[in-house]
């Protein structure tokens, strides 16, 4: 079923805190708390630990870097030595390992690196499209509180979010 959203507008942020404690114990059905977003210019801890824990897989992108990278690359580099196997080497081993582990360190750096940078564009949803509700006062001094629920659902979180003395509540229904 395709979700609605709902932004509420705050000026004060006791008010923001109040109305995401009275959502969360509200029990309002098709609605989860995981689908609630704080949007402010500055971090708001509060609202936050509020809001419960999130879940971040970025350091499961950079450790599967720093494994896949080293190990692809000591790879690749041994294969291509080893492919020059007809040359005189003069007594020298066909893959030289103590060489080979500088360049094998740079890749475990490298990819760690470029797995971290690919991690941050897909948690920040990137590119992606825009909020769906949007209001330029989220970013000068107020404080939005974005809500995706199904569509029966909104009225009564509209309702939750108006007793807590909004600005404004905007919703994307008439759109």
């Amino acid at each position: 079923m395709k979700k609605s959203h709902t932004l509420a507008l705050y000026a004060d942020m006791d008010e923001a805190a109040n109305a995401i404690r009275e959502l969360k114990s509200s029990g309002v059905s098709g609605f989860r708390m995981e689908d609630v977003v704080v949007k402010s210019p500055i971090d708001h801890p509060e609202l936050s630990e509020l809001l419960g824990p999130r879940p971040v897989y970025i350091q499961w992108f950079t450790l599967l870097g720093v494994l896949l990278g080293p190990t692809t690359g000591l790879v690749l580099i041994a294969s291509a030595q080893a492919s020059f196997i007809y040359q005189i080497r003069g007594g020298r081993p066909v893959v030289p390992l103590p060489p080979d582990m500088v360049l094998t360190y740079e890749l475990f750096i490298l990819s760690g690196v470029l797995m971290t940078v690919l991690a941050t564009f897909v948690a920040m949803k990137l590119p992606g499209n825009r909020s769906p509700l949007y209001n330029a006062s989220v970013s000068e001094d107020k404080i939005g509180i974005l809500v995706k629920a199904d569509p029966q659902s909104i009225p009564q979180i509209n309702e939750i979010l108006g007793r807590h003395k909004p600005l404004e509540i905007m919703g994307d229904q008439a759109r």
